[in-house]
Parts: structure tokens; sequence; C-alpha cells
């Protein structure tokens, strides 16, 4: 009796990697919080390569360490949201030096979601606290105080007022409800576009953040100096809820009057620095801050007038 043969059954093709919409997305906005990160990590790192006479071979270490886990949480987002939008890993193999097999065990969806959600993000520190006094040392009860909080409680303040929902807010930003929610709390630094974009949608002034963005980016004015200082302080003013002069003067402990109040808030001229710090204070920001601006429209006032700085110049 013959036996008669059959052909295996014809498999299917293997399928492409399964596309998940939501994992992408936050696979993109986490690469977008680890490049500023990065960033911030870096100018940390270079500036304390040019100052060895403070900073240890520990410090540095540190900082290259922090670097370098960036780098990997990166890389790891990339090919996961790669991967998430439906795209073939051996796309990938080139550039990592690993096999599509390889690429597929080291970085699992799963586990890369649960690295990246617990993922701690490092802090922005302002850049003149390098040469603060010891008494304006940000501590961390006085985080709220740091540049991007007073940004992400003004530009917070703004959308509230407007009665805009979050979700048409980012609708208008083209971004996802989670990344606008994120940059409201000061969780992620703020681009200048889209400070732009919710003064727009919110119908709000864009004068009274801008000059919190350029303080938390270390971006300085491009106006005269002496109404750089004083839009400044109107933008504290503003992010801390547009406190009465009497509620200012509170917290001041009376060691201010009301013309003082008004005379910075509005002008004219350029308040000393006894009256600058504790009204920064006040406004829940850090002199460190403010000091860099009130010393440059001071030294303008002096050299007009006097050609001097006064005592009090030099805090």
């Amino acid at each position: 009796m013959s036996i008669r043969s059959h052909s295996a059954p014809q498999l299917p093709a293997r399928k492409g990697p399964a596309v998940d919409a939501g994992r992408a997305a936050r696979c993109t906005e986490a690469i977008r919080d680890i490049a500023e990160d990065a960033v911030v990590v870096t100018d940390n790192l270079l500036r304390r390569a040019f100052d060895p006479t403070t900073t240890t071979t520990s410090e540095l270490l540190h900082l290259f360490g922090t670097l370098a886990d960036l780098l990997e949480a990166g890389t790891a987002a990339l090919v996961v949201g790669h991967r998430s939008a439906g795209l073939p890993l051996s796309d990938l193999a080139p550039d990592l030096h690993l096999s599509e097999d390889r690429i597929r065990k080291k970085y699992d969806p799963r586990t890369i979601d649960r690295q990246l959600a617990a993922r701690a993000r490092p802090l922005r520190t302002p850049r003149t606290a390098v040469t603060t006094e010891a008494d304006d040392v940000p501590t961390t009860k006085d985080l709220l105080r740091l540049p991007r909080q007073r940004l992400a409680c003004a530009l917070t303040r703004m959308w509230k007022q407007s009665r805009v929902p979050q979700a048409a807010l980012a609708r208008h930003m083209n971004i996802d409800p989670s990344y606008v929610s994120r940059m409201l709390s000061g969780e992620r630094d703020v681009a200048l576009h889209h400070v732009k974009s919710i003064a727009e949608k919110c119908g709000g002034d864009i004068d009274l953040v801008m000059p919190l963005w350029e303080a938390a980016n270390s971006v300085e004015s491009t106006t005269d100096p002496a109404l750089a200082l004083r839009a400044y302080l109107r933008a504290l003013h503003y992010a801390a809820g547009s406190p009465s002069n009497a509620r200012i003067l509170a917290s001041t402990q009376r060691a201010l009057t009301k013309g003082e109040v008004r005379r910075a808030l509005e002008g004219p001229g350029v308040p000393g620095w006894h009256v600058v710090r504790p009204l920064t204070v006040a406004l829940q920001s850090m002199p460190e801050t403010t000091r860099p601006l009130w010393r440059k429209a001071h030294s303008g006032v002096g050299t007009k007038n006097t050609g001097t700085l006064p005592a009090e110049a030099f805090g």
C-alpha cells in the first residue's frame, strides 16, 4: 500500500510588532523629559568641570554616572516607542550593534514602562546658585520658590482664570493632556512656544509670564534693566495670586511700607536691595534669582547718576 505524502500546512506569516499608541505616546513624552534632563545635567557638569577648586572628583563621577543613566533610559524609551509604533526592530540593529532578538529581550516594553514611570528627574538649580549668599541657598522647603515653579504657578493661574478645559488646551497645543498637566505642575520644563500657546488659548497677558520663563531658563532680558526688574517683580506678584499690599506688608513683618511696595511694582526708579529682597521672599520667590536683575538695574542707575554704587548694592 502506498502512502500518499502531504505537504506541511502553510504557516501564517509572522506579524509585525504590535501597535500600542498609548505606550508610544508615553515614550515620546519620556524622551522629551530625558532630553531636557540631559541638558540640565550636562550644564551642571560643564560648570563644575571649569571650577576645579570647589569640585571634587566624586562629584564629577556622580554627574557622569547620572548622564550615562539618562542616555540608557533615553535609548530604552526610543526602542520601545519605535516598537510600539509598529515599526520593525531590525531598523535599530545597526545603531545599537545588537541583533533584533537581543533588542527584543533587552528592551521589554513592560519592564521599560515600569522603569520610566519610576524614574526620578534631576533638580534644575539656578545658575546663580554658585554665587549666592549662605542665607539664600535653596532648601527642600523652598523648592516651590524656584523659577520653574513660579512659572508653573503663573501658567496654572492663567489657565484656571480662563476656564478652558485642559483637554481643549492640550488639543490647541497639539500635545497629550498629561503633558500639559506636568507643565502646569512644574514637573517638566516649559518651552517658549508652549508658554505663548497657553497665553494665546487662555487669553492671558504674555508679559506676566515671560519674565518668569526667562528666569527659569537663565535667559537675559533684552529690555531696559530697570523695566526688566519691575516686570519680573510684577510677574512674581501675579504668580503669587496678586496679593494685596496689606498681605505683602504682613508677610514682611512690616519691614516695608506701602509706598515702597507700590514703587517696586509700578515705578518710578529702582528700589534698594533692602526693599527688593523682602519683597521677593513675600512673593514666594528666592533672592538669588532676583539679585542679578537688581544689580544690573541699580548699576545702570548708579552709572547714570553718580558713577558709583551705594553700599547696599553689595547685598
